[in-house]
Formats: structure tokens, C-alpha cells, sequence
């Protein structure tokens, strides 16, 4: 198949934040490979979005923390649409367990999903972005790692796998900025999830952490989504390193 003008893989993409992005990015020219880690029945649904807004659409499966997975996916977009331009790494999950209950297995559960994944997902990629033009990494982090106080939710085995996935960023976009390959995260505050997915609060403490957002709001994925699909393109091409928070003002 000849190349598509911008091949993109997102992770994390049947729902929520990542199903967002790659609506944000569909079009003619464009290539999504859809990953989910078993959620097959969603990632059609948002590859068929993708073909009816002109794009292509292609679905990978892997459980991102088995070792493999990173590589193959990233194996896939290219041998499918014959390039990779953009990366995002969205998958992940939110671990509320108190740190004196964290088990050793959930906090290396937590660090393999995130940091981990970033880690192996980019390296696998880094070959592929190099050749391309206008490439992009954008890594999804999330308030956690950020917003530290009495009153709101903590979640330590997320916050320590996001702050770390947060210093690969930094420590890539130095590493690639001769290449012209831009690295940067996208943290987001609370956001809605999908009918019928898993929460980590119950509406009523949900509802307590709102009141604590300036803008006096949930996120939405599509407000996420849109940040991540200015970092992905081309006119952000001087914006490397960055950690751009898209949390209605949670954090400041």
C-alpha cells in the first residue's frame, strides 16, 4: 500500500481520551492504527469513525505491559500504511490503593502500564519517526502526578508511573531534538469517562473534586483531544518538551 501522508498510532483508543484523539485526527491522508489491550468491539466502532471521515483505519490488540507488545504494535502501523508520523501514548489506568496498602504487584502493575509502555512504544518507534517528516510523540499524563493536597483524591502508584513517564518525555525531546522530532505530554485533569467504564470515584466524590476545578467543570475527551492533536501536527513543530495541562485550572 503506498504511504499515507500522516500515519498515526494511538494507544488506549477504544474509549474515552484516546477514541477522541483519533476522531480529532481522522481525515483524508490520514492512517489511525486503533490499539486496545482486549476491547476489540471498541476500537472498530472508532476505526469505522475514522473511514467515515475519510481516513484509513487499522485495530491492533496487545497488553501493553507484556514486553513484546510496544514493538509490535509499532510493526503493525508501519508494515499496514507503510510509515509512522505520530505517536501517542494514552493507555493506562487509575490505581487509588493508599500507599500503605499498595501491594508490590499492583505498583509494578501501575509502572509497567504507563512508564513502562511509554518507554518500549517509543523506542520501538524511534527509527520509523526519525525517517519521517513532522513527527510527533505526545505521551497522556494525568493531574496525579501533579496536585498533591487535602481534599483531593490521591492516587500514588499513578502519580509516580505518570511522574516518571513525564521525565522520558523531557529527557526524549532533548534526545530527538536534532532530528526535529517533537516529544511532550498533554496532562489532564478530571475527566468524563464513557458510559459504563470503570471509575475510580463514586459520583459523590467525583462531584467533591469538581468543586475544586476553577472552571467549575468535568473534562470532556474532546478537551484533551484537541490539545494532543495540535501537539501532533505539523504547526507545533517548535514545541518540544512541554507538559501542557488540560485540567480547567485544577492544576496551576
Amino acid at each position: 500500500m503506498p504511504e499515507a501522508r500522516r500515519v498515526v498510532l494511538v494507544t488506549g483508543a477504544g474509549s474515552g481520551i484516546g477514541a477522541a484523539v483519533c476522531r480529532r485526527l481522522a481525515g483524508p491522508g490520514v492512517a489511525v492504527l486503533v490499539h486496545v489491550r482486549r476491547n476489540r468491539a471498541g476500537a472498530e466502532q472508532v476505526a469505522d469513525a475514522v473511514r467515515a471521515a475519510g481516513g484509513e483505519a487499522s485495530v491492533g490488540l496487545g497488553d501493553l505491559t507484556e514486553p513484546a507488545a510496544a514493538a509490535g504494535l509499532v510493526s503493525q502501523a508501519v508494515e499496514r500504511f507503510g510509515a509512522l508520523h505520530v505517536l501517542v501514548s494514552n493507555a493506562g489506568f487509575a490505581e487509588r490503593t493508599p500507599l500503605a496498602a499498595l501491594t508490590d504487584d499492583a505498583f509494578r502493575l501501575s509502572v509497567e502500564a504507563m512508564q513502562g509502555a511509554f518507554f518500549r512504544l517509543a523506542r520501538a518507534a524511534l527509527p520509523h519517526l526519525r525517517a519521517a517528516s513532522d513527527a510527533r510523540i505526545v505521551a497522556v499524563s494525568s493531574f496525579v502526578a501533579h496536585a498533591f493536597r487535602a481534599g483531593l483524591a490521591l492516587f500514588p502508584a499513578s502519580a509516580a508511573a505518570k511522574a516518571g513517564l513525564e521525565a522520558l518525555v523531557r529527557a526524549l525531546a532533548v534526545e530527538l531534538g536534532r532530528d526535529a522530532v517533537t516529544v511532550n505530554a498533554v496532562v489532564p485533569g478530571f475527566t468524563r469517562k464513557d458510559a459504563g467504564a470503570h471509575a475510580a470515584l463514586a459520583p459523590e466524590q467525583l462531584a467533591a473534586m469538581i468543586a475544586q476545578v476553577p472552571l467549575g467543570r468535568i473534562g470532556l475527551p474532546d478537551d484533551v483531544a484537541a490539545a494532543i492533536a495540535f501537539l501532533a501536527s505539523p504547526e507545533a513543530g517548535y514545541i518540544t518538551g512541554q507538559l501542557i495541562h488540560v485540567s480547567g485550572g485544577l492544576v496551576i
